[in-house]
């Protein structure tokens, strides 16, 4: 080996070494590059009789410095710090909505209380009636906006759905072409890597996992991504593209969808349940929906039947000024039946309130195995009981009756929502504010057969005055019918504070997996970060190494010019 082929060596790795320094200094800034370093060995020596003398070094590899550990660790907490984030983002509207005590639902409350205890002292001023109107009006709309905001929530949930599932499907589709683009490239320089598009494929894994909690598994230098509980999304060639469509329990909540080779190698999609999806924006959003905004909306619905029952039930024990026996103060809205999309029932069951003070902020389902209905809780899953079949039973204050129902198969299920669409309903039957029915019984009243008590009488509006401080809500169950554990009131604060704690649970939360977040992160760089001033400090050495390398062929080429001088 002569000096100028040791030269030679030297300057391509030396050059080789600037070059990659080069490209880890102008990649510092770029998410998910690795620090890259080239690996070199000697190139061997050759025997002689004076010993073995060298012949220089040699180029191995370019090699990433990459952690698997270290990835994985940041890239999960990145997958809940997205959830907490997305889930924090929607609570907080909510939490905005309810948490004002001055203006809002709780306010009006009090006034339309405030309203009956006038009408109770003034049973016969014009005024004050219709004071008490305005005020039921002004209670009913309120609680109709809260309702109508969280709808529009829910559809902003729907559309978000839609959105991230479609972003989710464009990462799988690049990381399928990334996939191609790591074989091809291995295929052709075998047993080199490609750090750069493995470094984009790790960061598109990353990025989707900010979406979705995946699993990853490399095989055959290809990932393969499952989701849920072991869906297959990526796999071999082949993309599964998620879908969005409307939930076979319930047309109004968009659900996910997981496809799978049909008959005949047709796609087909197969609907995921929410709880299956965890982690990043879309888990986000669906934990918000069922945490948040299914509870808050059926707890809404339930002060606004509570307020609504109560009132009515005392308000027709009373008479108007004409002596005519007093009509429900609200309308009341019924339960809501939702045949599940793949019944062969032709007609559904009916459901209505029994009794308000056992009513809960649960769903329920109503199933049939082909022989029998059976009641469970959603989404607590509890089993309640039975229904007989062409009869009725009770639960949770509601009466599930099957009289109805017409062409049931085993498999079929309904979804019934006693409270959800109830403040939505909410409005108020009187018009007239002559027909506020004040006044009570009067047993002395017609020479003692008794009658109505008058229109200068207030008994009646009394009573439904001291409706603001009776436990109307929040029964247990076996307590007496009627029986409650809540006020109106109460039942707000709690609707309130519930909402309250998950936000600022989440908060705390959000605040930890940050901190977490960051942590990782720097465990992550520590290993696979570009140091600017190491960068630095090895392009000042590959220098030396390729001007020494230089003087290596100079003094070759020197020496040479020495030899033929002696020869002439």
């Amino acid at each position: 080996m002569n000096l100028a082929n040791l030269g030679k060596a030297g300057l391509l790795v030396a050059q080789n070494r600037l070059a990659t320094a080069g490209h880890n200094i102008n990649n510092a800034a770029t998410a998910g590059f690795s620090r890259q370093t080239v690996l070199s060995q000697t190139a061997g020596a050759t025997p002689t009789a004076g010993g073995w003398i060298g012949r220089g070094v040699q180029a191995v590899s370019v090699m990433r410095s990459y952690d698997n550990f270290l990835y994985n660790q940041f890239t999960t907490s990145l997958t809940k710090g997205a959830a907490l984030k997305t889930y924090g983002d929607q609570v907080s509207q909510v939490n905005n909505l309810v948490a004002d005590r001055t203006v809002g639902i709780s306010p009006n409350i009090q006034q339309f209380f405030n309203g009956l205890d006038a009408l109770a002292t003034a049973p016969a001023d014009v005024a004050a009636r219709q004071e008490l109107l305005g005020r039921a009006n002004s209670l009913a709309t309120q609680i109709r906006d809260a309702n109508a905001f969280l709808d529009d929530q829910r559809q902003n949930v729907n559309t978000q759905i839609d959105t991230t599932v479609t972003q989710v499907n464009s990462y799988l589709d690049r990381i399928n072409d990334l996939n191609r683009q790591i074989t091809t490239a291995k295929a052709t320089n075998p047993g080199q890597p490609p750090n750069d598009l493995l470094d984009q494929r790790d960061q598109l894994a990353a990025d989707l996992g900010q979406l979705v909690n995946i699993k990853v598994y490399e095989q055959d230098d290809r990932f393969s991504i499952t989701i849920g509980n072991g869906q297959t999304v990526l796999g071999g060639n082949s993309v599964y593209h998620l879908q969005v469509k409307p939930s076979a329990a319930d047309p109004s909540r968009m659900a996910v969808h997981y496809t799978v080779q049909g008959p005949g190698g047709v796609l087909q999609p197969v609907e995921m349940k929410d709880s299956l999806i965890a982690g990043g924006k879309l888990g986000g959003l669906l934990t918000f929906r069922a945490d948040v905004l299914d509870v808050t909306q059926n707890d809404l619905g339930r002060l606004a039947l509570g307020i609504s029952m109560s009132i009515n039930a005392q308000h027709v024990q009373g008479y108007d000024p004409s002596g005519a026996p007093g009509t429900n103060f609200f309308n009341v809205s019924t339960p809501k039946i939702i045949m599940n999309a793949g019944n062969a029932a032709t007609a559904d069951p009916t459901a209505s309130i029994a009794d308000v003070s056992k009513l809960t902020n649960q769903d329920y389902r109503l199933d049939f195995d082909g022989a029998n209905y059976t009641v469970t809780r959603v989404p607590d899953g509890t089993v309640l009981g039975p229904v007989p079949v062409g009869g009725n039973a009770t639960y949770d204050g509601v009466t599930f009756d099957l009289a109805s129902v017409a062409g049931a198969a085993a498999g079929d299920s309904w979804l019934i929502q006693p409270t959800r669409d109830a403040a939505g309903g909410m409005d108020v039957a009187l018009t007239d504010p002559s027909k506020i029915a004040a006044a009570g019984w009067d047993p002395d009243a017609n020479g003692g057969a008794g009658g109505p008590a008058g229109s200068a009488n207030g008994d009646n509006a009394l009573l439904l005055a001291q409706l603001r401080d009776k436990k109307i809500l929040g029964g247990l169950p076996g307590s007496p019918a009627g029986q409650g554990t809540m006020g109106l009131n109460e039942a707000y604060s709690q609707l309130v504070n519930g909402v309250a704690v998950k936000t600022q649970t989440n908060t705390t939360s959000q605040k930890a997996q940050e901190t977490l977040i960051q942590q990782n992160y720097a465990a992550q760089q520590a290993v696979s970060g570009v140091n600017m001033d190491e960068e630095y400090i090895n392009i000042q050495r590959y220098q030396e190494q390729y001007r020494a390398a230089a003087r290596l062929i100079d003094t070759a080429s020197t020496m040479f010019d020495t030899l033929l001088s002696l020869r002439s």
